[in-house]
């Protein structure tokens, strides 16, 4: 039994298609094929049902790839055991961040970083919260920027920022004349909304009055982009919330549309998360460094409420 055998069971686990799992491991589908046969041959076992299509795991199969996991991950510590020892800052980090911190956060600090630490591989993923922390624990990414607190016991979160949140309102909408608005005046129905697996929408609703309003004259949306939110409203068809810094890039004719909140102003608390058996801890540390050096002069709020990105229950 070797590494590279059970990195080629966890291919076809995760592809269920033998063909796949070779392309994402470099290797020929008969060279793969072949490895995985000659541990089922040595194990006296069967891994894969290769009848079904997809491809399905035994019962035995299932507990051997939950084994391999362990053992292929605590593998690949080895390497970052010895960086760690050495001080070293370079390699590869894989960085999962959701789609509404991506593009404002991104390009803050992403060249200075690489310039600073001209060794390190960033390779970055655009994932909603629930692929991050999937990726995390199957080890396939080292951490993410997402929304927090997530309350997983197998995810640590190092806060980064908060950002508050902005209403970005419509000339004809019942708020637009009011200098700032208040958190009671928001109704769930009201709101333009990113569609369902954005965090960024169950801030919205944790912050909003959710019960259904009697006024059916109100136009519901759901989008998978802030900017086309952002585009409905304008053309008069509602309000939307936006995350702080995705205002600072608005054009200088469309900040007419920008509400703050008065009193404490509602944000969401966005951290960098990762295993907590994580050992690249250097790397962790750097980024995160790198992110507060930038986002200090970018975000000046004290007074603010922090609204959790996890759905509370309703009776």
């Amino acid at each position: 039994m070797t590494i590279t055998q059970l990195k080629y069971l966890l291919a076809v686990a995760e592809y269920r298609n033998f063909t796949i799992a070779a392309e994402n491991s470099f290797v020929t589908q008969p060279t793969l094929s072949m490895q995985i046969q000659k541990l089922e041959d040595e194990l006296g076992i069967i891994i894969f049902n290769r009848k079904k299509k997809p491809i399905e795991l035994t019962l035995i199969g299932e507990q051997i790839i939950e084994q391999a996991k362990l053992i292929v991950s605590e593998s690949n510590r080895i390497s970052d055991i010895v960086d760690q020892q050495k001080g070293y800052i370079g390699g590869e980090f894989k960085l999962g961040i959701i789609p509404t911190i991506m593009p404002t956060l991104l390009p803050l600090f992403l060249k200075s970083f690489i310039k600073k630490y001209p060794k390190v591989h960033l390779l970055i993923e655009e994932l909603t919260t629930e692929e991050i922390i999937k990726k995390i624990i199957d080890g396939h990414i080292d951490a993410g920027i997402a929304a927090t607190p997530l309350e997983n016991p197998e995810i640590l979160e190092k806060v980064l920022y908060y950002e508050p949140f902005v209403g970005f309102v419509s000339r004809n909408h019942r708020l637009f004349n009011n200098d700032t608005i208040r958190e009671d005046e928001l109704e769930i129905d009201d709101i333009l909304l990113l569609k369902d697996g954005h965090c960024f929408k169950d801030n919205i609703i944790n912050l909003c009055n959710s019960e259904k309003s009697d006024n059916k004259n109100h136009f519901h949306l759901e989008s998978g982009s802030l900017d086309t939110l952002i585009k409905l409203s304008k053309e008069e068809l509602g309000m939307t919330l936006l995350p702080y810094l995705q205002t600072l890039d608005l054009p200088e004719e469309d900040k007419i549309h920008l509400k703050q909140f008065s009193g404490t102003v509602p944000a969401r608390e966005v951290s960098l998360i990762y295993h907590r058996s994580q050992l690249k801890m250097q790397l962790i540390e750097v980024l995160k460094s790198s992110i507060d050096g930038i986002i200090r002069g970018a975000i000046a709020f004290s007074d603010v409420k922090i609204i959790s990105p996890l759905l509370k229950k309703r009776s």
